[in-house]
């Protein structure tokens, strides 16, 4: 693999005029500004439906795109009017994402595209529904049921429940309707998708993307598939998914999604498992699978639990999964996410599949020097990170660190003055950390957007564990001025990153 780098920014943190970062103007300026700087790969976080909280790790569908991305600009004039347009714009804080805002205006601005819609658009949308039927229509059946029964398809009756019965899409023209707005609106999403992706391939980028392991209860997958799930007779979780305490939370984390039932998969080849890689992979240029250790074995909690710490490790589909998937997909561009806790194993089992693992600055000074994320020990078949999304900033994690531990960060990074978080930008401790990162053996390394920018904790993304307050920063033009450009390009020159 060549070497490269790249930075990790969500596409919901972009500037836009409707309340969340989306498929307009901005990301397109974003990919040429990180050009610019001698980067060839941009982080983001999944870009399907979002969950509860907003977590874009808990969603509606493992396939579907967020509609919340949809750049209105982009809509054909004949739908949408400028001054409609304009009418859904956001007059708030740009520093923070404001989901009920957008999630509100957008759906409304969408509707009332939808309703305008000509023949020619219609078959466009007829042949990417035909192109996607093995996600679409399961999804475009279960959110237009839940628009009348409720976003909880548990409390539904059982006909539609336990999918026995649909005569709401046989009697009523609006149903179908509503069926045909969310296969609508999955195909801007796509189309969008695709042109900023070509654009990207264009300028040399690449798009690494992120594919939770876990899909949220309250989902078309499930609905659709609950025979792939670990459910009781009325489709309650037997367990949870979550993991035990680790560095991240000395609690561990209840996530509460529905585990699978491994040895039902397994009756039929993991076929969904696959389509969803090959989906994953058609999205993005290469794809980070979040929790990949649950592959191996995943923590259990039981359905009726309110702590992480009362679980059990499980052995899950291990190889035979891989065995499946690699019958069915040529090139599997993954990196295996290895965080938490990680035995001889797992990393057995990490080095026996080949995908690149990740490293990660801030926890590597435990005092040992065989840790693996101190850069010195990198090998080149994994992604180094200064920090990931759920860290905290390096300048904000250099803060909260206990003086003993700060010290030690300190005088590895040689910046053991008073002045190591000085200064607009990076400060000298963030920019030798940086520039450590990018040296270092690693085939990729990505900087977090908020690193190049010097910024403090109250940017940092998310903070596991917590359900609220999350996934809100966004980022301004402004922000693109506060970045030492070329400093950071001469540094990806120096370290055989870019050759441009």
């Amino acid at each position: 693999m060549q070497r490269k780098s790249g930075v990790l920014l969500p596409i919901t943190a972009l500037m836009s005029e409707y309340g969340i970062g989306d498929f307009g103007q901005s990301a397109y300026s974003f990919i040429d500004f990180i050009v610019g700087m001698g980067f060839s790969v941009w982080q983001i976080l999944p870009i399907t439906i979002l969950g509860a909280g907003n977590s874009p790790y808990s969603g509606t569908s493992a396939f579907a795109g967020n509609f919340l991305l949809i750049d209105p600009e982009s809509i054909p004039d004949k739908f949408l009017s400028h001054e409609e347009k304009n009418s859904f714009k956001y007059n708030g804080s740009p520093y923070k994402v404001d989901y009920e805002f957008a999630r509100t205006k957008k759906y409304d601005l969408l509707n009332l595209a939808f309703s305008r819609l000509d023949e020619e658009y219609k078959e466009k949308i007829s042949e990417f529904s035909k192109e996607n039927t093995y996600w679409l229509d399961d999804y475009a059946l279960f959110m237009a049921i839940s628009e009348i029964k409720g976003y909880n398809f548990l409390k539904w009756n059982n006909g539609y429940k336990f999918r026995r019965v649909d005569p709401m899409r046989k009697a009523n023209i609006e149903f179908e309707n509503r069926i045909n707005y969310y296969k609508f609106e999955q195909y801007l999403f796509y189309i969008q998708w695709e042109n900023l992706k070509k654009v990207a391939r264009e300028r040399g980028v690449t798009i690494f993307g992120d594919m939770p392991i876990y899909v949220s209860l309250q989902s078309a997958d499930v609905w659709a598939n609950p025979k792939m799930f670990e459910l009781d007779a009325n489709l309650n979780p037997k367990r949870v998914a979550g993991v035990p305490p680790d560095y991240f939370s000395e609690d561990g984390q209840l996530w509460g999604n529905p585990l699978y039932s491994y040895k039902k998969m397994e009756k039929d080849n993991f076929k969904w498992w696959a389509s969803r890689i090959k989906h994953n992979l058609k999205l993005y240029d290469m794809v980070r699978i979040d929790h990949f250790r649950g592959l191996y074995k995943y923590w259990a909690i039981p359905q009726a639990s309110n702590s992480a710490k009362t679980g059990e490790w499980v052995v899950g589909p291990q190889y035979k999964i891989w065995d499946a998937i690699k019958g069915e997909i040529d090139n599997l561009n993954i990196v295996a996410e290895d965080l938490g806790i990680i035995d001889d194993d797992v990393r057995k089992y990490l080095s026996d599949l080949g995908f690149p693992g990740m490293r990660v600055f801030q926890f590597a000074f435990d005092g040992k020097r065989e840790n693996p994320h101190l850069p010195y020990n990198y090998n080149k078949n994994v992604v180094a990170y200064t920090a990931t999304h759920d860290n905290n900033t390096t300048l904000g994690w250099l803060y909260y660190l206990d003086q003993a531990t700060r010290e030690q960060v300190l005088l590895y990074l040689e910046s053991e003055n008073s002045e190591w978080g000085a200064g607009g930008g990076m400060s000298p401790a963030v920019q030798t950390a940086v520039k450590d990162i990018i040296a270092s053996a690693a085939n990729m390394a990505i900087i977090p957007f908020q690193d190049l920018c010097g910024y403090g904790a109250d940017t940092r993304i998310n903070i596991p564990g917590t359900p609220t307050g999350n996934w809100e920063f966004r980022t301004t033009f402004a922000a693109f001025d506060e970045i030492n450009t070329a400093y950071i390009l001469r540094i990806n020159r120096l370290y055989g990153r870019t050759d441009r």
